[in-house]
């Protein structure tokens, strides 16, 4: 099984000795680290997309930490150019050059005033100046979904059409534009909604220029009445694992497709034997397909043990569980 790129092993370097308990208690607070409170760790997923030839759509998730937010500080190079609330994920940075390359980071401060680490470095480059682009894209059509679970809905619709092509989508809550996606998608995964609510949303298309078209059809779902639990369709599917043996010792090898939310999933939960064992994470690129990882698990044969994931979703939240599977070292390994 094809092994994932350095990049995607991030959140294992504090795991990087080869024994089970350590893997075990990964990203788990030791009871010290309890009695202080969490501390914070940097948002996960960042994304930048050029909306225009001046302006960068940025978007992030929330901290993998317990620990909680009171604002985030988006960072152009060294400089910080916007400070949002904890419900914010999203922030269009103005006033760009055209044809010119930038780096952006963020990063999360705490209710104590504690600032967090540095995010992931994401560069993106402003396209050239358009002349005399006024029109903008077509209406999208189209617009469909359900609710999955009780706190998130998943939206699809028909592409829309420009003349220099469409640069982004904007979905709208009401009159509130909520989450964006690349011009390529034509799908969104919305979360961090209410249990039992009703919502309106829509669709706009977006250029380079920064026009903007007409909003969709409107599309009114309503969440599941429930305790706020991910939907199916946030769950990682096709999951699979085997084990193989290599120098003496055994590993676990999974592979699974992610679900679709309209963009990267940037990170993984993984549970061992009904624990959380360790995150990973991927830098640049997320896999989009499909996705492998394998680990040491150790040199006795006959042992068994259960494996389990669920994604990192748009707003920082973890998906529903992929289903469980056992795995014993030493023997072909069966589905769970």
């Amino acid at each position: 099984m094809r092994r994932l790129p350095p990049r995607a092993l991030l959140a294992r370097t504090a795991c990087a000795a080869a024994l089970v308990p350590v893997l075990a208690s990964c990203g788990l607070l030791s009871d010290s680290a309890k009695a202080e409170g969490p501390a914070l760790s940097a948002p996960a997923g960042v994304t930048a997309q050029a909306g225009s030839a001046t302006s960068v759509h940025v978007m992030w998730n929330r901290p993998a930490s317990t620990a909680e937010v009171k604002e985030y500080e988006v960072y152009r190079g060294a400089k910080r150019v916007k400070r949002l609330p904890a419900e914010r994920h999203m922030v269009d940075v103005t006033g760009l050059a055209p044809t010119s390359r930038y780096v952006f980071t963020v990063r999360a401060r705490g209710t104590d005033g504690s600032l967090g680490p540095a995010s992931t470095r994401v560069t993106v480059t402003t396209p050239a100046a358009v002349k005399e682009d006024r029109a903008a894209p077509s209406r999208p059509t189209g617009l469909r979904g359900q609710a999955d679970g009780s706190r998130t809905v998943s939206l699809a619709w028909r592409k829309a059409t420009d003349d220099r092509g469409v640069a982004s989508y904007d979905i709208y809550q009401g009159a509130t534009k909520i989450h964006s996606v690349d011009g390529k998608e034509t799908r969104a995964l919305v979360t961090g909604l209410r249990p039992g609510t009703a919502y309106a949303f829509s669709v706009r298309a977006r250029d380079a220029a920064d026009n903007t078209s007409a909003a969709s059809g409107t599309l009114r779902l309503t969440t599941a009445r429930g305790k706020g639990e991910e939907g199916p369709g946030t769950a990682p599917s096709e999951f699979e694992a085997s084990t193989r043996r290599a120098k003496g010792a055994y590993y676990i090898d999974l592979a699974w497709t992610p679900p679709r939310t309209g963009g990267e999933v940037p990170a993984y939960q993984l549970f061992l034997d009904g624990r959380e064992a360790t995150t990973v994470m991927w830098g640049e690129s997320a896999p989009a397909d499909s996705a492998t990882y394998s680990f040491y698990i150790g040199k006795k044969a006959h042992v068994e043990h259960r494996v389990k994931l669920r994604a990192q979703l748009p707003d920082g939240t973890w998906g529903a569980f992929s289903v469980e599977r056992k795995v014993t070292t030493g023997t072909p390994s069966k589905r769970g």
